[in-house]
């Protein structure tokens, strides 16, 4: 955990009187105010406030911390100004890749996140509908959803990914709603084009089955399958995180939900463990972090 960060956020929180107005001084999101508030707690071994559903309170720990903690922040400041820590700061470029979808939905706020803690870390993004070769690409950072990662690759998985069965309603009262997971092969499902043969793998409490679908849209783009689903065109399994709107206003609606699609790694792949830039390892055990609660 940065330490100078989290006494950063909780002052702020001690001035705002609030986790969400902090946040939105701080340019952070609540959840990362709220890990911030949780580290600085674990680190200093006491409970800083009482929270409400309307209001956040100095507990007794929190308001002798307070004043002490103000001072370290300024010393720290006054130290790195005495020192030139500029200097030492996290500093570079580094380049990295993802899907459209993960970098829409995902991926992009989290790097401003970061940047907001390492503003001379620049980063450069790119989208990309396929598999590319790190070292020709001069790629610094991969991350990746699946559980198949070609051999040989250095990876360190950085979260998870669940995924839902849906459909939209006009597709549903055309072609009906399945009640078991053999009732899929029966109908239009949109698929991922990673070859010739599409599948759903599902499970339900000990027991996994993989069921052969087929339909007449496949794409390598998670954001087409939404599409294509929103257009009535079948029945797609995407991530949770990237319908949940349309799950929560009934443009889709959730299939099958008493068995889970198969649960994903999201992976950071890297060029080598052992010779890690700074500002890469910094990024990667930030999005670690950011993305343990997906």
């Amino acid at each position: 955990m940065d330490h100078l960060s989290a006494i950063r956020t909780f002052i702020e929180i001690a001035d705002q009187g609030s986790l969400t107005r902090a946040a939105e001084v701080l340019d952070l999101s609540r959840a990362m105010v709220s890990r911030h508030l949780e580290g600085l707690e674990q680190w200093l071994g006491a409970r800083l406030l009482h929270r409400t559903t309307r209001r956040v309170s100095l507990s007794d720990a929190g308001q002798e911390a307070l004043p002490r903690l103000r001072q370290m922040l300024e010393l720290a400041s006054d130290v790195q100004a005495v020192t030139g820590a500029r200097r030492t700061e996290p500093a570079g470029k580094l380049r990295l890749t993802t899907s459209l979808s993960f970098a829409v939905s995902n991926l992009t706020r989290a790097i401003v996140e970061f940047q907001s803690l390492y503003p001379r870390i620049e980063v450069e993004l790119l989208t990309v509908d396929r598999t590319i070769d790190l070292v020709d690409e001069r790629i610094d950072l991969a991350i990746r959803i699946s559980n198949r990662l070609d051999d040989g690759v250095v990876a360190r998985q950085i979260g998870t990914c669940r995924s839902v069965l849906c459909a939209s309603p006009a597709y549903l009262e055309r072609r009906g709603v399945p009640k078991r997971p053999e009732d899929l092969s029966a109908h239009e499902c949109i698929t991922h084009a990673f070859g010739s043969r599409a599948e759903y793998r599902l499970r339900k409490g000990g027991r996994s089955v993989s069921i052969a679908v087929r339909g007449s849209l496949s794409s390598n783009e998670t954001s087409v399958l939404r599409a294509g689903a929103l257009a009535d065109a079948g029945i797609a399994m995407l991530p949770t995180y990237f319908v949940a709107d349309e799950l929560a206003r009934g443009a889709l609606v959730r299939l099958l939900p008493d068995h889970e699609p198969e649960v994903l790694g999201i992976h950071a792949v890297i060029l080598s463990r052992q010779h890690q830039p700074r500002p890469l390892k910094l990024l990667i055990d930030f999005l670690a972090e950011r993305f343990s609660s997906m």
